[in-house]
């Protein structure tokens, strides 16, 4: 799929607890190992997903847990900056183009160039998320604080746990976006797209731990908060992580947030799709 439409008919119907392995295509849908070549979706929408996947029993009011199991990319990747207007890429110098395409050969924990420089990879999916309960098709490329979608979170490694709280009987999740690397923001709009195969477990929940979309990663406790005002995603993750820590220190919120201050990171998510993101992060450990 290229777009999210909870009318579309499952590929695959599991239940909660049941682990799966998915394959997804890069962003764009390549076919082939070259850009610009033949892609899944000719007439493309928005990035090439797999899915969506029912869980039996998700209903509005549960919430979706997705532990990644595993991440493993395709073995080579682009990355692309420059190819559009709009206003980063006009403050930046770069919306007169020409556009760039770098290519990417991926092999172990580094992927090299096509200019011959070699970066470490993390890969991550930059989209997991369910369709609005809206009817009709809606695009891929904005997160939305309600089931997720284009995240674009880095820490969001194998090891991880999404928590999507769910927005249509059967869950109806879509996976996919690739990215072997990305640095916090994916600043040029792409990261190394990819392929990837992706193991994931899916669990239902009554009781969502903290309000909204959450996560538990190798790295600590993540929170999100997306808006069209960066000021106003920064605010949406902190007050919910202040929560959080509320709840598992049994404090009161000044304090929370008293404690929150020298220990959580605010990191920009992405600043590359319509909807900017900031997640807040509390590492594992940082309180004791």
């Amino acid at each position: 799929m290229d777009v999210f439409d909870r009318d579309t008919p499952p590929v695959l119907t599991v239940d909660s607890g049941d682990s799966i392995v998915v394959s997804s295509l890069d962003a764009a849908g390549y076919l082939e190992r070259r850009v610009q070549g033949p892609t899944m979706f000719p007439e493309r929408h928005g990035h090439c997903l797999t899915g969506p996947i029912e869980v039996r029993g998700a209903e509005p009011g549960t919430v979706l847990q997705v532990h990644f199991t595993s991440i493993t990319p395709g073995d080579w990747g682009w990355t692309s900056a420059g190819r559009r207007d709009n206003a980063l890429y006009r403050r930046l110098g770069v919306a007169d183009g020409p556009g760039v395409w770098l290519t990417w050969d991926i092999d172990g924990d580094t992927a090299t160039s096509n200019l011959g420089h070699i970066v470490g990879i993390a890969p991550f999916l930059g989209v997991v998320g369910l369709p609005p309960a809206e009817p009709g098709q809606h695009s891929t490329i904005p997160p939305r604080a309600i089931g997720g979608g284009n995240i674009d979170c880095r820490d969001l490694v194998g090891g991880s746990t999404l928590f999507l709280p769910v927005t249509v009987p059967g869950a109806m999740l879509h996976l996919g976006d690739g990215h072997a690397a990305q640095g916090h923001g994916e600043v040029a709009g792409t990261a190394i797209e990819c392929s990837m195969t992706t193991g994931v477990t899916l669990t239902l929940s009554a009781d969502p731990v903290v309000p909204g979309i959450h996560a538990q990663t190798p790295e600590g406790r993540v929170t999100f908060g997306f808006s069209a005002d960066l000021n106003q995603a920064m605010a949406d993750a902190l007050d919910t992580m202040t929560t959080w820590i509320q709840q598992l220190y049994d404090l009161d919120r000044p304090t929370a947030l008293a404690f929150a201050s020298p220990v959580v990171d605010l990191r920009i998510t992405q600043v590359a799709n319509e909807t900017w993101g900031v997640h807040a992060v509390l590492p594992h450990g940082s309180i004791r």
